[in-house]
């Protein structure tokens, strides 16, 4: 894998313009600074970041995203990428995506603004320009449609999901939650039936800690879904509040979910 970076010079989305970059993700790979695509997305370096460091686990290192103040194998000079002495001061992260990194801001993002930038830069920026030139369009409409097929998959299932939370009848609930699963999953099974699960107490029981500092950890990891739903590291649940007779969504922890708490104490 190529490990070293190099400035293309001037790329444009639109009239924004931003620095082209190729290398450290493979060769010839095209990849972008945060701070250029919070420029391109009208956002700032600060929310990017935040909503990449609270995904952080979602982003694999060299595949997904470097931390150029945290990589010196790279050879690049910062101020060639349009950063001054201070600013490398102030930043406690440079981030660089590439491609794939990009798709997965994009699905953390979720906006027409977001969908209408990527189309630009997948036709006249990253790696799949390569295509173009060679005379085969047909691969970038190909990934684009997966992308927005997946995307619209993802959207019913989190619809199918919520409806299910709202029904009384158990049987409509269990019905509507297989429904969400072939969504995702293509078959008419629930997935989270197949995950050995743990709530806080019991993980807090486990590691001899509290519920609330499972809590905590698992914020600053990242581990829980933004919304209705589930991941890798666990699901949303609804349970009767201790204090009242009305349902809390609770957070309940796969193995997985175990796991990267009980790393994080070592």
């Amino acid at each position: 894998m190529e490990t070293q970076l190099k400035v293309l010079g001037k790329e444009h989305i639109g009239k924004i313009e931003f620095t082209g970059i190729e290398g450290g993700f493979g060769n010839d790979k095209k990849a972008m600074l945060v701070k250029d695509i919070a420029k391109i997305h009208g956002s700032t370096v600060k929310r990017i970041n935040e909503l990449i460091n609270r995904n952080r686990l979602r982003f694999k290192d060299g595949i997904d995203v470097i931390d150029l103040l945290s990589a010196p194998k790279f050879v690049v000079v910062l101020n060639d990428l349009g950063f001054n002495q201070n600013q490398i001061n102030r930043s406690n992260n440079i981030y660089l995506l590439s491609e794939r990194g990009y798709a997965k801001l994009l699905k953390i993002l979720d906006d027409d603004k977001a969908w209408e930038v990527y189309d630009e830069l997948v036709d006249n920026y990253f790696n799949m320009r390569v295509a173009i030139k060679n005379n085969e369009p047909s691969l970038v409409q190909q990934r684009r449609l997966q992308i927005m097929e997946d995307n619209a998959a993802t959207r019913k299932a989190s619809i199918m999901y919520k409806i299910a939370m709202a029904t009384e009848s158990n049987s409509s609930r269990q019905s509507l939650l297989a429904q969400a699963a072939k969504e995702l999953t293509g078959e008419m099974t629930i997935p989270v039936m197949k995950h050995k699960e743990y709530n806080a107490t019991e993980i807090g029981k486990l590691l001899g800690i509290t519920s609330n500092k499972v809590g905590r950890i698992a914020n600053e990891l990242g581990l829980k879904a933004d919304q209705p739903g589930q991941n890798e590291y666990g699901r949303w649940s609804n349970s009767k509040s201790k204090y009242s007779d009305k349902e809390v969504p609770q957070w309940l922890y796969f193995e997985k979910g175990f796991q990267a708490i009980k790393e994080y104490l070592r």
